[in-house]
C-alpha cells in the first residue's frame, strides 16, 4: 500500500471536470485507488465520478490518496503527477 497527501489548489476544489479526469486516469491503472478527506469524514474510490464529487472537497483542503495492489510504485507516481497537474 502506498499513500500520499495532497492539498487541493484548484479554485473550486474537486468539481465535475477534474473529478471526471481523475476517474478516467484511475480506471487506466491496475491498482485500487481511494481518496479520503484529511478529517476522515468521507472517502471514495477514485474511479467513481459521482462519489468523488459527493465528497465536497474544496480549495485548501487536504486529501489522502491510497494506492493498493498492482504496480503501486508506478501508479502512486502517476496519481501524484495527476494531482499536481490538475488539482
Amino acid at each position: 500500500m502506498k499513500q500520499f497527501t495532497y492539498t487541493i489548489s484548484d479554485p473550486v476544489g474537486i468539481h465535475a471536470r477534474p473529478a471526471g479526469l481523475l476517474a478516467k486516469a484511475a480506471k487506466g491503472l491496475d491498482s485500487t485507488i481511494t481518496i479520503t478527506k484529511a478529517d476522515g469524514s468521507k472517502s471514495a474510490a477514485a474511479t467513481k465520478l459521482m462519489a468523488l464529487m459527493g465528497m465536497g472537497v474544496k480549495t485548501g483542503e487536504t486529501v489522502t490518496v491510497t494506492i493498493e495492489g498492482g504496480n503501486e510504485e508506478a501508479n502512486a507516481a502517476a496519481m501524484e503527477q495527476f494531482f499536481q497537474e490538475n488539482l
